[in-house]
């Protein structure tokens, strides 16, 4: 694939996937939400179909692809109502980390569970303390003969509650320099000493946040996934991908709040006119269509920077593509929501609550600011201001 043009195997899984999300929608999200509980069924059938692990090698039981891939599967269930965020976390992060630095028995423990969807993992990294800034990060693991203690807090993480478990970043005294590294450690649910706190949100989500304690957390020589030396390295194979998956969620929603406000302009009278042949109407979303394309077009350069294995390149356009994503689908909801008027702030409707949710492609895993800021230092050379 170039990063341009999508091959026929690619648009056959976007109308496989957009077939799929159809038949479940926004409706059935918003009965799960409504419920307080997950997208269980819809979770399953993806798991099923392959379509959850397409990223994941095929020796595990993945489908071979990867983040480009990945990325169609959330973007048209985004498009179709029903985005799993769980995707981001569990096979693009976890997944991708586990299956390109773990050992062999942490794949074979991990990877086809994660492939069909029967086992979840979550992914703890931000803290109180340390949001933007992971070198920050105070949660500590210790040796201990052969056993690693972990002992920390981590703040906004996603889905704790139904993952098996979650795959922590700590950090460790380097023996020799005496600074501390980051490293992943897989922290079972069940773990004597892990904690976990609901956080309220106004944020209409299946997938709830939870703020997680480690208190002493003992865990066995294995839980640490790949070289302990290889910190930053190991860290940034499984934020790129957040940050191309974010993308896709971002252009998913957005292109499912356009179309409903393009289907409404169409079919609203007003002075004998559909309300969509006014330039008004009209002009605002276009833009936001065009803005959604192009945020499309650096998510897939990004997916295939990445899947080709230049971590550099990925790096930057990953970071582009999700400031872009973020940008185009806060527009495109404010622009459906406009659209509507008065509709568009009933729940008959269902834009209204994505309101909210589009803020977040602007504010997590990364805030569009700490993009910026590594465009302008590392893409233009400008000095630091911190």
């Amino acid at each position: 694939m170039s990063p341009v043009t999508e091959t026929d195997e690619h648009k056959a899984l976007r109308s496989a996937v957009a077939a799929l999300g159809k038949r479940y929608g926004r409706e059935y999200m918003t009965k799960a939400i409504a419920e307080g509980r997950h997208p269980d069924e819809l979770w399953a059938e993806a798991g099923k179909l392959g379509y959850l692990g397409v990223n994941l090698p095929e020796e595990y039981g993945g489908g071979g692809g990867g983040i480009a891939e990945l990325s169609i599967v959330l973007e048209e269930l985004g498009a179709a109502g029903c985005p799993l965020l769980m995707l981001v976390v569990s096979p693009a992060i976890c997944g991708t980390v586990i299956a390109r630095f773990g050992t062999e028995e942490q794949k074979r423990t991990w990877l086809p569970g994660l492939s069909d969807g029967t086992r979840t993992m979550a992914f703890g990294i931000t803290e109180p303390d340390a949001g933007s800034n992971s070198h920050r990060i105070t949660t500590t693991a210790r040796r201990d003969g052969t056993d690693w203690v972990l002992t920390g807090r981590k703040v906004f993480i996603s889905g704790v509650d139904i993952a098996d478990a979650t795959l922590v970043v700590g950090r460790t005294e380097d023996a020799r320099t005496g600074s501390l590294k980051p490293c992943l450690f897989i922290v079972p649910r069940d773990a004597e000493g892990f904690g976990r706190r609901r956080i309220d949100m106004e944020l209409s989500s299946a997938e709830k946040q939870f703020e997680l304690t480690l208190d002493e957390v003992r865990l066995p020589a294995d839980a640490l996934v790949g070289d302990e030396d290889a910190g930053l390295l190991q860290l940034f194979a499984g934020l790129n991908p957040e940050r191309v998956m974010t993308a896709a969620f971002a252009i998913g929603m957005g292109r499912f709040a356009l179309a409903r406000a393009v289907e409404y302009a169409r079919d609203r009278t007003v002075w004998k006119a559909p309300i969509g042949a006014h330039q008004a109407i009209a002009h605002p979303l276009a833009q936001a269509h065009i803005e959604l394309e192009l945020a499309r077009l650096m998510m897939q350069k990004a997916a295939y920077l990445y899947d080709a294995g230049d971590d550099v390149g990925a790096g930057e356009a990953a970071n582009m593509a999700k400031y872009a994503a973020g940008e185009a689908c806060v527009r495109a909801v404010d622009q459906a929501v406009h659209t509507l008027g008065g509709n568009g702030l009933t729940r008959e409707f269902g834009l209204a609550s994505l309101i909210t949710a589009a803020r977040v492609s602007r504010i997590a895993p990364v805030s569009r600011e700490m993009i910026l800021n590594y465009v302008s230092h590392q893409t233009l050379g400008l000095p630091k201001s911190y």
